[in-house]
């Protein structure tokens, strides 16, 4: 058990050591991102990081964005210029062997590593060949999903809002932007952050959003109360990077 436990807190770690390196990144803080630079040297440890965060460990390589004169497409560079290379291709395509999605996987699960296959596709400097082909997570709930529920999974989701990266996704919600917008105010009432601060970063690139809900507050406001946390700060450095919502 004292292993175990061990084993969680080095993980919940190393995952937050990551997640501040986007942040650094994204927010223009890094003169170049290499993903394996982040990581720790265990390497059973650094590719569970990997399946975590998801897409978002390339999110650097995104090219566009609101802040950003560069082409969207992902080629040219994020808010700071790409050093990883061929290591960090290495990497995730590592993390995409060793944790494979099984046949009982959860439908957050089957999405999160489709999305970081394409994030890899899309992002990564000559790598668009040999990725594993994107399997189906199921996109019925989209539409069925009473909204606690959608927001709650659109917060899981919240790395597939790097540009281009899942359209389907994207206009799934877009059709339920009110429905994001009422789960948005629920996770603050609540004080979930990260949910809060996931969905509010759908919201940040969704047409339809109401100016009542005054998000660009409420992303300066979760990500205050948040303590710090770097994976709350990296959903809202995400959103003001791609598409100029919240904090500055």
């Amino acid at each position: 058990m004292a292993e175990q436990a061990q084993e969680n807190t080095s993980l919940s770690t190393a995952v937050a050591d990551v997640a501040s390196g986007v942040v650094l990144a994204l927010e223009g803080e890094h003169g170049s991102y290499a993903l394996s630079e982040l990581l720790v040297h265990d390497e059973a440890v650094a590719l569970a990081v990997i399946r975590v965060l998801g897409a978002d460990v390339l999110a650097p390589y995104a090219g566009g964005g609101a802040n950003s004169g560069a082409s969207a497409g992902g080629r040219a560079g994020g808010a700071a210029s790409v050093a990883g290379g061929g290591a960090d291709e290495r990497l995730v395509r590592a993390a995409l062997a060793a944790y494979p999605p099984g046949a009982d996987a959860s439908e957050v699960s089957v999405w999160t590593y489709g999305g970081l296959a394409e994030a890899a596709r899309a992002y990564l400097p000559g790598g668009s060949d040999g990725w594993p082909g994107l399997p189906d997570g199921g996109s019925r709930w989209l539409a069925e999903a009473p909204w606690p529920k959608l927001a709650h999974r659109a917060s899981q989701l919240a790395a597939l809002s790097l540009p281009g990266l899942a359209p389907a996704l994207t206009a799934g919600l877009a059709a339920r932007t009110e429905d994001l917008a009422r789960g948005f105010v629920r996770a603050v009432r609540r004080r979930d952050w990260l949910q809060s601060a996931g969905v509010g970063r759908w919201l940040a690139g969704l047409p339809g959003v109401p100016d009542t809900l005054g998000l660009d507050a409420g992303m300066v406001y979760v990500r205050r109360m948040s303590g710090g946390d770097p994976r709350v700060a990296l959903h809202t450095a995400a959103a003001r990077r791609f598409h100029g919502r919240g904090p500055r």
